[in-house]
């Protein structure tokens, strides 16, 4: 590790305003780790020791150091401090690269993902105590020997052989049926298999539908707040972004909604707020749909994993009698994220263009892990874990909803039925993003709301509190650290 005197040499050189000092401190700091001076894992000075070494205001330290944390290039460790993080967390990443020496690539790009807004998590969430993260996964809930168990049972010779073969643009077929007879009917729907296609991921499924029927003039309804992730693939697709109108029952079925071509919608539980859209708005917005000739993409990202006991609620796919609208879902949420398994619902004319646009990627998803996911299914394993996990989460839900408002009296905070988060409003005022920094060092993790917003500043004061990845024990403690920094930041 660095002596002081090496730290006063690695910083030496700088001059200007204070945010420059912030972005040379950034540079300086990732310069030294791409030049191997500061190893993974080294721990970085304090921000009050830094700041007095080098005459500065802690505020100042403490901001460079927060950019980093953002960026990937530093990890805040609780009571412990900041350190470099470990490869692969974009540890090596400038936060001001400079142009490559072979050319000056930006000029190159057609487009720059890297400038949209991201969802940002640490990469290593696991090390913190109190991760109220929102489809993050909780390993103890992993039914292991269950998973054995199928992917033993798509190990035979006989399935092996079956599996390997290159597929083109087929998916396995035992696991497109057991998403026809035991998955989709928990839903209402009924497909035939030319109308499923597996996927990698809902979010493949998602880009997918937007390469296909976003074109630049394309006019698409987005929600706001919305998913982050469709509204920048949307954005780099069309000129022509609709916000779609909300009231206590969902989505408006007003004259925007009708003059949209596409619409992306989250029902089930609308992301991020998890609020619910009740069966007699969802009739209405097929109504609308159809005298608009609207495209409807259900985006059902949280199917299935229902804390509470069935309601029989069915999803918009269900009710299409006009073939208009398609349906997205995914194993991430009730398995594990890094399954990476998803599935379109559409017509056939659609799947059938989906398969040649896949096939252009990808060729098709890897059929061994179709074929161990199908056997899960039949095995009986997919419902019996759906049940346990559900119970475990149920918990949890009602510990948060009993405590966080006591806790915290000047937030408001809302679940949808089912829902696997909670989406909480705090005090006018509040910077729910600066919030979520403290937190960080304090080892709690939550999600700032504004990066659901087309305009940030209206969700400055929401932010997200997800369940899935904390165990029940760690709840109460999480949330009175939690409060405790709110109600510093309050005063």
């Amino acid at each position: 590790m660095p002596t002081d005197i090496a730290w006063r040499m690695l910083f030496g050189g700088r001059s200007g305003d204070e945010p420059a000092l912030r972005a040379q401190i950034g540079r300086m700091v990732s310069e030294a780790i791409a030049a191997g001076l500061l190893a993974p894992g080294a721990r970085l000075p304090s921000s009050r020791g830094l700041a007095a070494e080098l005459g500065l205001a802690r505020n100042t330290v403490v901001a460079a150091y927060d950019a980093l944390i953002d960026a990937g290039v530093l990890v805040s460790r609780d009571r412990s401090g900041c350190f470099v993080a470990s490869p692969g967390a974009d540890a090596a990443r400038s936060a001001d690269p400079e142009p490559s020496a072979a050319g000056a690539w930006p000029g190159r790009f057609a487009i720059r993902p890297s400038r949209l807004p991201q969802i940002t998590k640490p990469r290593d969430w696991t090390r913190y105590p109190y991760p109220f993260l929102f489809g993050q996964f909780d390993a103890s809930l992993f039914p292991v020997a269950a998973w054995r168990e199928s992917v033993k049972a798509a190990s035979s010779v006989k399935e092996i052989n079956g599996w390997s073969l290159d597929q083109v643009d087929d998916d396995d077929r035992d696991l497109i049926e057991q998403l026809r007879m035991r998955v989709l009917p928990r839903r209402g729907i009924l497909a035939a298999p030319g109308e499923i296609m597996v996927t990698i991921g809902s979010q493949h499924a998602l880009s997918l539908l937007v390469q296909l029927l976003v074109a630049r003039r394309t006019v698409v309804g987005l929600e706001d707040p919305g998913y982050t992730d469709t509204r920048n693939m949307v954005g780099l697709a069309s000129d022509r972004i609709r916000p779609l109108a909300r009231d206590g029952r969902g989505i408006v079925p007003d004259a925007a909604f009708r003059a949209c071509d596409v619409a992306f919608v989250t029902i089930g539980h609308q992301c991020p707020t998890t609020a619910v859209t009740p069966l007699s708005r969802r009739r209405e917005l097929l109504a609308a749909a159809a005298e608009g000739d609207v495209v409807l993409v259900e985006d059902d990202y949280e199917a299935d994993l229902s804390t509470e006991e069935e309601v029989g609620l069915p999803s918009l796919k269900s009710l299409d009698a006009d073939g208009r609208v398609i349906h997205v879902g995914s194993f991430s949420k009730v398995l594990a994220p890094g399954l990476r398994v998803g599935y379109v619902v559409a017509p056939s004319p659609v799947v059938d263009e989906l398969r040649a646009l896949r096939r252009l990627m990808l060729r098709h998803p890897p059929t061994n892990n179709q074929r161990s996911l199908a056997a899960f299914v039949a095995l009986g394993h997919y419902r019996a874990h759906l049940a346990r996990t559900a119970a475990v989460l149920r918990q949890r839900a009602d510990l948060i909803a009993a405590l966080a408002p006591q806790l915290m009296p000047g937030c408001t905070f809302r679940r949808g039925f089912g829902a696997k988060s909670f989406w909480a409003e705090g005090p006018a005022g509040l910077d729910a993003r600066a919030l979520g920094r403290a937190l960080q060092r304090e080892g709690v993790l939550i999600e700032p709301g504004d990066i659901f917003f087309m305009d940030p500043e209206q969700g400055r004061r929401f932010f997200r509190l997800g369940f899935t990845a904390i165990p029940l024990q760690q709840i109460e403690p999480g949330l009175r650290r939690l409060a405790a920094v709110l109600a510093a930041r309050s005063r």
